[in-house]
């Protein structure tokens, strides 16, 4: 066996915050020869958004190497040739089966080994897939998931080979919506289906729900609520052909694209270091149970300071900062300083269609919708305070200007009192305007 690799530094994943992280090191000096990045992607860190929007636009649609990290947040583009310049190793294409963390050494499935002084846990998520549950047929050619550029691939290949088909998707969130949109835009005959009572229930009101189910109805999607897909039928090549569901209904489909939530990678380091939230624990600084171990964006459960309580958050803001923030922490320790604790304001955003929103905050309490929700505005604009403790806590705002962005996200954070619901309401904007 070769002997192993030795890294004053090791980030253990390829996404998002992998590419963030290495921006950060490089600022603060690391020095040729202790970085590498261990990713079973074949590609250099790059923005996964992307995948959802402009790689599936049917002109001009996204490619590598125009959305290698960090052109997401406005940042310089990272090429494979910047990591080289810099003396940080990309070990791609390299799947890590077995992490020690006592002795510090990494395990590769091609038994390869690697240790580090300072480990950076970026494993991020993996899907959860229909073949997880047993679902009969779910294993037949086109039954699609959307994690990562190959699987992009895959979709754009399936599009290509089924052009104007009908496509089924199943799952009513993030990823739902923006492929529903994703392949309507490439002229496919589109069902949404999904269990909930509306779509993306985990953010949206039933009030901020019925807008974007109505502008999806307007442009020609169907959506079947309340129902789940329980088997797929396949013709003699293993092309699925039909999606049959709970409800007795079964759908034509020559693609089925499958966005059911994604489940944490952190496997490799079950009972070595405290978990919670079905992450792994980690300080203000992402640094874990175990001294010189940190863990960053999806698989991190970290003290959220503005609500005082331990948190996990799945988006590519939190991948972002709290890669940088680890960074920061890690060279400060070695100099003997600190860094201010991390102190996150939740946002997510999505884009489809013509339609852009984002949050910011939380979404508990009262919910007060504002503006005009109707579907079938020319320009939609529209959004929700939620109130809880008689404080504006969160809010959402459809079709805003970057300006207005901002309002809201100041909003969140200053959480200010509300005396009157109903005047809010009517209010809407103008109160985040004047906060």
């Amino acid at each position: 066996m070769a002997a192993a690799k030795h890294f004053t530094y090791v980030i253990l994943g390829g996404g998002v915050a992998a590419g963030y992280a290495a921006r950060e090191f490089a600022k603060q000096g690391v020095k040729p020869g202790e970085l590498a990045i261990i990713s079973k992607e074949s590609v250099a860190p790059y923005e996964r958004p992307a995948l959802s929007k402009g790689y599936l636009f049917p002109q001009n649609a996204a490619r590598l190497p125009g959305f290698h990290t960090c052109v997401g947040s406005g940042g310089e583009r990272l090429l494979p040739e910047w990591y080289s310049e810099k003396g940080i190793e990309l070990i791609l294409s390299t799947e890590i089966v077995k992490a020690d963390l006592a002795s510090k050494t990494l395990t590769s499935s091609a038994d390869a080994t690697f240790t580090y002084d300072t480990l950076l846990i970026a494993t991020g998520s993996s899907v959860i897939k229909l073949t997880d549950f047993g679902v009969q047929g779910a294993e037949a050619n086109d039954i699609l998931y959307l994690r990562d550029i190959e699987d992009a691939d895959k979709l754009v290949a399936a599009m290509q080979a089924k052009k104007d088909g009908k496509a089924v998707v199943v799952g009513g969130g993030y990823i739902g919506l923006e492929l529903s949109a994703a392949l309507k835009t490439n002229n496919f005959d589109v069902t949404m289906v999904y269990p909930e009572p509306w779509c993306m229930p985990r953010l949206f009101t039933s009030g901020l729900a019925a807008f974007y189910e109505g502008y999806y109805a307007n442009k020609g999607i169907h959506i079947i609520k309340g129902t789940v897909a329980v088997g797929f039928d396949a013709d003699a090549n293993g092309d699925v052909t039909a999606v049959k569901l709970k409800n007795g209904n079964v759908l034509e489909a020559d693609i089925v694209i499958v966005g059911v939530g994604g489940r944490p990678l952190t496997h490799l380091f079950k009972g070595q270091v405290a978990e919670e939230k079905g992450g792994i624990k980690t300080d203000a600084f992402f640094e874990t149970s175990v001294p010189g171990v940190y863990a960053i964006a999806d698989v991190a459960a970290f003290p959220m300071k503005l609500y005082n309580e331990i948190r996990r958050v799945e988006h590519v803001d939190h991948a972002r900062k709290s890669a940088e923030q680890a960074v920061k922490a890690i060279k400060a320790k070695e100099a003997g300083e600190s860094v201010p604790e991390y102190d996150y304001l939740p946002y997510f955003y999505s884009r489809s269609f013509d339609l852009s929103w984002q949050f910011y905050g939380d979404n508990v309490g009262e919910d007060v919708l504002f503006g005009d929700n109707d579907p079938t505005a020319a320009k939609p604009k529209f959004g929700s305070y939620w109130i809880k403790d008689g404080k504006v806590v969160g809010v959402f705002l459809e079709g805003g200007s970057a300006e207005e962005n901002q309002v809201i996200a100041k909003v969140a954070r200053a959480q200010p009192p509300v005396a009157d619901v109903e005047a809010l309401k009517k209010e809407g904007l103008d109160f985040a305007a004047k906060v």
